[in-house]
């Protein structure tokens, strides 16, 4: 009996890696495993077909590859399922409320709007913003909307456009393709989108996108503000906070950055 064999949890560090060296690399034969992780072959023969008798990997017939099977995406589906992304990040967005003493909201795409489905209130003095989670947003008039809208392309922008009931909510709200577009490529180049009083007057807000797993810009994230404390040196403050933040979202709760 070797080493492997005697040290369960070394055993089961080493299933895991052949999963996660056949999800990165894809169909793997049993040298090319063994030369990747560095194990025996006789070693990595014994894993694949531990792996291969509860049924989490196949072997390709024609190509006698490894691969691995819809076991795994099984598992993934019912995690996912019973996941809610919004209970989640909450103790996150909680915390990072509180850093930057300011009201943030968590906003989930459906078709052409934003749904609520988190908001953490200022501690500090502050208006009651008009906001609760359920609610809807319109894409083309909100920081979230627009931080989602930068990640489509401008086709599927215009079709959103073309399918929205395009009104001024304020005196501010955007009402013509050209100036979201406009507004749209300075947020694919500074990375966050704003919002100038366009959907509730007397509140400014910055919003950055997040990604699910599937790559797709489902969610987004703002913090928002009285105008008089939402200043053009604060947006520049929080600008740079609210990116720290997506990137620790990204490396820490499943979102992707690409």
């Amino acid at each position: 009996m070797d080493d492997v064999s005697k040290n369960p949890i070394q055993v089961a560090e080493r299933l895991f890696q052949v999963i996660e060296t056949l999800a990165e690399n894809g169909p793997m034969g049993i040298m090319e495993l063994s030369n990747s992780l560095g194990f025996h072959k006789s070693t990595t023969h014994r894993l694949v077909m531990s792996l291969q008798h509860m049924g989490y990997i196949r072997q390709d017939e024609d190509s006698l590859k490894y691969m691995l099977s819809f076991r795994i995406l099984e598992i993934g589906s019912k995690i996912l399922n019973q996941t809610s992304i919004a209970a989640l990040v909450h103790p996150s967005l909680k915390k990072f409320s509180e850093q930057v003493g300011e009201t943030v909201h968590l906003v989930r795409r459906e078709g052409n709007e934003g749904v609520y489905i988190d908001k953490v209130e200022s501690s500090v003095g502050s208006i009651r913003m008009v906001s609760r989670v359920g609610s809807r947003i319109p894409l083309y008039c909100s920081g979230v909307g627009k931080a989602l809208l930068a990640e489509l392309t401008d086709e599927e922008i215009r079709e959103i456009w073309i399918s929205s009931d395009i009104r001024p909510l304020t005196p501010n709200t955007i009402v013509t393709l050209d100036a979201l577009m406009q507004r749209i490529g300075e947020i694919r180049r500074i990375g966050y989108a704003l919002d100038n009083e366009e959907n509730e007057e007397g509140v400014r807000c910055i919003a950055v996108s997040l990604k699910d797993y599937h790559r797709k810009p489902v969610y987004a994230l703002s913090i928002s503000a009285p105008v008089g404390r939402m200043t053009d040196e604060r947006i520049r403050e929080l600008a740079v906070r609210v990116l720290d933040f997506k990137r620790e979202l990204t490396a820490t709760m499943g979102f992707t950055a690409e």
